[in-house]
């Protein structure tokens, strides 16, 4: 049962973006992210740096959420953080916030696992956009996940498949940096797909047994293709980049879809629904819709903002652990792996 005066400030800080949102219930009324520009020059996420940027960032960050908001710290119910997965320097700078925050206005201290955040992110009550009924199956993509899971519940799931080696986000981002693109390079593979032929030049999909991943033989023949042609023309890239990134693409999609189509044959769930990342990927995103034509299922796409990490997930999920009084110690401990 709703209770109309709930609001939940959620803070998010897994990786290298500080988040801070307030939800009224399951409405979001802000959602503010700070994303941080250091690590392109690295050609990827230095964690000793994200870790100070997330210091420099929450405070500023969290009183925007408030302002946009509308609403004091006094009004809120609980304060809900990422307890884990991610890098450890950055949780403890989300952790260590809202504990203190929950100590100084005595109010609740909810933990949320990141990976159980971006499955439930599709319960944000958003116009325009369905929520899946249980049960159902989340693929979760990401730069460090790439999963099949069994939702029966809120907090009732089941990993039924998962990579073996990289995640699709990291076979998307290595992909991109062999043909020179910067970094995150995942979503200019996506921009470039979309101008070039899925089917120009044939990867070979890994041959792995029941519904779990592997990437890293796909990123290692890939990189032996672009060698190889690169010997014969060294233009080779240039002059076919759109091809190249459609086809890597298309590859991937075809990976992602045989393990689903799987998925569904097993369990007979013919409810889809996507997030991580890399579920703001175009070609993911309109294959898993045609789907539904194709196939006959049900599958739900998270609107656009919540499939990057952000805090409204978080607090999503801060919100129904709030109604079953799941609520932490300050003795509550961040967690660089965590158990789903």
């Amino acid at each position: 049962m709703q209770n109309p005066k709930v609001f939940i400030l959620a803070i998010e800080s897994s990786c290298d973006d500080t988040a801070a949102a307030v939800l009224h219930n399951d409405n979001v009324l802000s959602n503010v992210v700070a994303n941080q520009l250091i690590h392109t020059q690295y050609g990827g996420v230095v964690p000793e740096l994200a870790s100070r940027a997330h210091q420099q960032n929450i405070v500023p960050v969290i009183d925007a959420a408030l302002k946009k908001a509308n609403i004091t710290k006094e009004q809120l119910s609980a304060v809900a953080f990422t307890q884990g997965p991610g890098l450890m320097g950055s949780l403890l700078v989300g952790s260590s916030f809202a504990k203190s925050f929950a100590l100084a206005l005595q109010i609740p201290l909810i933990a949320v696992n990141h990976m159980h955040a971006h499955i439930l992110a599709h319960f944000i009550n958003e116009e325009g956009f369905d929520k899946p009924t249980f049960p159902f199956l989340a693929l979760t993509i990401s730069g460090g996940h790439t999963q099949i899971v069994k939702v029966e519940d809120y907090f009732k799931m089941t990993i039924i498949g998962e990579t073996t080696d990289d995640a699709v986000g990291e076979a998307f981002d290595k992909s991109a940096k062999i043909l020179g693109l910067p970094y995150p390079g995942g979503p200019l593979v996506d921009k470039n797909a979309q101008l070039g032929n899925p089917k120009a030049f044939k990867f070979t999909k890994p041959k792995v047994p029941g519904l779990d991943f592997s990437f890293s033989g796909l990123k290692t023949a890939i990189l032996y293709f672009v060698q190889k042609q690169k010997l014969q023309n060294p233009d080779f890239i240039a002059e076919n980049m759109n091809d190249i990134c459609a086809s890597i693409q298309y590859t991937i999609i075809e990976i992602l879809m045989d393990k689903l189509k799987l998925a569904v044959k097993e369990t007979g769930i013919r409810q889809i629904a996507i997030g991580g990342g890399v579920s703001a990927n175009s070609g993911i995103r309109s294959t898993l819709k045609e789907a539904e034509a194709i196939y006959g299922w049900k599958t739900f796409v998270p609107k656009f903002e919540y499939t990057t990490d952000n805090a409204a997930m978080i607090g999503i999920v801060g919100y129904q652990k709030f109604l079953s009084q799941q609520f932490e110690s300050a003795a509550v401990v961040s967690k660089a792996r965590i158990q789903f």
